[in-house]
């Protein structure tokens, strides 16, 4: 039998362990990108503690990615008019320092901006930090993060101190109540869903609440589904919390030795009694009051939430008042409570611990903080003052940038922003007019490689060896199981050499991956994310670990920390716990007799954001084989709309055509629409031109989630002047 190599799942932050092997025999071939190439085995592996052996469809296909329309070299232009040449590596290379040089000289650092990926391994991730923020002197490195995460980093930081979900799977099979806002777990985090829905099905006092204006199928397994409107989070959560409070489901012991600012929150929640905040959502006082009622009876309740919290104005605020309903009742730091939220990507937990993100250092330190920089200035052996005291730029920063000129070079790697971002014509506009991009990713075309000077082959899943962390703290060491197609090269590599050209070579002396996480971890030590006695060799022997895990010190042994906070102690200055007391402002963008009705957008079961990876996935792509629109039939019926009729969606942005699903799953005077679809998939069917770009004020993370928009039945006579196909979308891709 062929020996199987242990890895992880490069999909969702679940983090499924899978073990891969090569086929018996080579596969027949379908194009000219995988001719003769072998289709890797993947099967779940049994032995990883977070998935247990299961893999959703997306994990047991990926594989079938990895031959199909790969990058195979580095490409330039002059121009975006021209077509690519292929050139060496040493030739990109040098042009890529040269463009930096030139920037740098005529600009300053700060027009040097980098946009990665919760795609990247750790060890990625910490390169590109220590060559931006460390030698260049420039904070600008932002991750697609932003778009996913970055609330519930704020919330977390805000609320205890420091980031970090505090909780495990393990919790997921001993809760007494598990109450999911925000997310379709279901369709998004398949594996976690499958290990709560078999507990509850066992379990017939444990109760599933399930906030989502869509009756998803994480909805249809709940005891309870509050279809809220879009927007009415916080008067949810604060009517519970009243609720709570009233009946005196606190407890008051935990509040007052390990919380602060409980008497601003409790004024606050004073003015959502049940009747307002009943109607505000749109649902009963019934229903609302049996939610506050599972939440007080049960003695351990756990929270998850994702991008339905996460991507809005009111991000940082909405997990606050999640977290504020757990402070309350003392439901944190215990077996089978706490606030959880589920990542979207493989590795956005190692981003965060390696500082990806536009404000933060390595080690979960921030780049405001002096003794924070001090510290990684003295450890990359860096002047003093070396690294800038300012926030780069975020995500939306770039944008901005680009249209004002003051961006003068865009580094982006494994994302594809030209699909994902808001305001997508606006996005698109500004890089046309980019003065000089890098595209690094392992496949291509994808839309965004139309907007790139210089396109460089990336190593992707099973090419390299490195860490990633998922939802629950658990680090696994995935390993290379095949060499990169090629030319194509790590990104850590790719980095590494671009600081070695600028003259940065003691910086960067590392001939292989394991030798970067040694230096990463170290960073980590004595910090709340203490991964400091973890390295290749010791996941290769011991398996996915949870942090923190510390040097071992002082003859005392190693362990690792299932759970966060079972001290009942913060990462605040007083250690205690911060109650946020906020009042619901809604959304950003609220309809209006305009714009009547509010598009939410999410992903599907098999299809994974832009379709980079999924798109060239045969099963995947016969699994939803176009994009759509679900209407409710009162709304449907109301304009005129037939089931599978081509509808035009407006917003003030720009508009987008789908056939319309009409389907009681959604509640009236809202539509819904995946987010997947790209121009190289399907004509004129973007969600993102329709969304905008309103951000959190904490988290800067965009309301990706909800915008205003107007439906029209499509009218054939105008197909010629509207430039779109009535009948069916096709892929452009083979």
């Amino acid at each position: 039998m062929s020996a199987f190599t242990k890895t992880l799942c490069p999909y969702c932050g679940v983090g499924c362990g899978l073990e891969v092997s090569p086929p018996a025999q080579v596969a027949k071939a379908t194009n000219r990108d995988n001719q003769g190439n072998p289709i890797w085995r993947v099967r779940g592996d049994k032995a990883h503690p977070s998935s247990q052996g299961m893999v959703c469809v997306k994990g047991a296909t990926v594989a079938e990615s990895l031959d199909k329309n790969r990058l195979h070299y580095p490409m330039m232009r002059d121009s975006l008019e021209q077509e690519f040449r292929r050139v060496s590596w040493d030739e990109a290379l040098e042009k890529i320092t040269q463009r930096i040089q030139l920037v740098r000289s005529i600009q300053g650092a700060d027009a040097i901006c980098m946009y990665g990926s919760g795609q990247f391994l750790t060890e990625d991730y910490y390169v590109a930090q220590k060559l931006l923020k460390g030698c260049l002197g420039c904070n600008n490195f932002d991750a697609n993060s932003r778009l996913c995460m970055s609330s519930a980093v704020s919330g977390y930081v805000q609320s205890f101190g420091s980031d970090g979900p505090p909780c495990c799977y393990e919790d997921l099979e001993l809760t007494d109540c598990a109450f999911l806002i925000g997310s379709n777990a279901a369709e998004c985090h398949p594996i976690v869903f499958n290990r709560l829905a078999k507990y509850h099905k066992k379990n017939s006092h444990v109760k599933m609440i399930v906030v989502d204006p869509r009756r998803t199928p994480t909805a249809e397994a709940a005891d309870l589904h509050l279809a809220i409107r879009p927007g009415t989070d916080i008067d949810l959560m604060n009517g519970i919390a009243h609720l709570l409070m009233r009946w005196q489901y606190i407890d008051v012991g935990f509040i007052d030795d390990c919380t602060s600012n409980f008497s601003e929150y409790a004024e606050v929640i004073r003015h959502y009694p049940p009747d307002v905040a009943a109607r505000q959502c749109g649902i009963s006082v019934e229903d609302l009051e049996t939610a506050a009622k599972y939440w007080g009876e049960s003695e351990r309740v756990l929270s998850l939430w994702s991008m339905g919290v996460n991507q809005s104005t009111e991000g940082t605020a909405k997990v606050r008042t999640i977290i504020n309903l757990h402070l309350m009742t003392g439901q944190i730091g215990k077996p089978g409570n706490g606030p959880f939220s589920l990542t979207g990507q493989p590795n956005a937990m190692g981003g965060r611990e390696a500082g990806g993100l536009a404000h933060l250092l390595p080690g979960y330190r921030s780049v405001k903080n002096p003794q924070h920089r001090a510290e990684i200035e003295d450890f990359w052996k860096l002047k003093p003052g070396q690294i800038s005291p300012y926030p780069g730029l975020t995500a939306g920063d770039m944008i901005t940038g680009l249209e004002n000129g003051s961006v003068g070079l865009l580094w982006i790697a494994a994302t594809n922003p030209a699909v994902s971002m808001p305001d997508l014509e606006r996005t698109k506009k500004a890089l046309m007019r980019s003065p000089f991009t890098i595209y690094q990713d392992a496949y291509f075309p994808t839309e965004t490689s139309a907007y790139a000077h210089v396109v460089l082959p990336a190593a992707q899943w099973g090419e390299k060896t490195g860490v990633m962390t998922n939802s629950e703290r658990r680090v696994s060491l995935c390993r290379a199981f095949r060499q990169p197609p090629q030319e194509a090269r790590a990104d850590w590599e790719i980095f590494a050499e671009v600081g070695c050209r600028l003259g940065f070579e003691k910086q960067f002396t590392f001939s292989n991956s394991s030798q970067v996480y040694a230096e990463f971890v170290k960073l980590t030590g004595h910090r709340p994310c203490d991964m400091s006695g973890m390295s290749h060799e010791q996941l290769q022997i011991q398996g996915p670990t949870q942090w923190p895990y510390p040097q071992v010190r002082s003859g005392k042994s190693n362990f690792s920390s299932q759970r966060l906070y079972t001290d009942l102690r913060f990462h605040t200055p007083d250690g205690r716990a911060r109650f946020g007391a906020y009042f619901s402002r809604g959304l950003a963008e609220p309809p209006d007799p305009d714009y009547p009705f509010v598009l939410t957008t999410g992903r599907l079961y098999g299809h994974w954001h832009t379709q980079t990876r999924t798109g060239r996935i045969e099963k995947l792509r016969t699994m939803h084989p176009e994009p759509f629109m679900e209407i409710n039939p009162r709304d449907a019926g109301a304009l005129g709309i037939g089931d599978h009729q081509l509808v035009k969606v407006r917003s003030r942005r720009g508009q987008a055509f789908f056939p319309a699903k009409i389907t009681q799953a959604i509640a009236p005077g809202t539509v819904f629409i995946p987010m997947h679809w790209g121009a190289l998939w399907a004509d004129h069917a973007e969600a993102n031109s329709l969304t905008h770009g309103e951000c959190c004020p904490d988290s800067l993370q965009p309301e990706l989630k909800a915008c205003a928009v107007q439906l029209t039945p499509f009218n054939p006579e105008l197909i010629e002047k509207e430039g779109v196909l009535q009948t069916s979308y096709h892929s452009v891709m083979p």
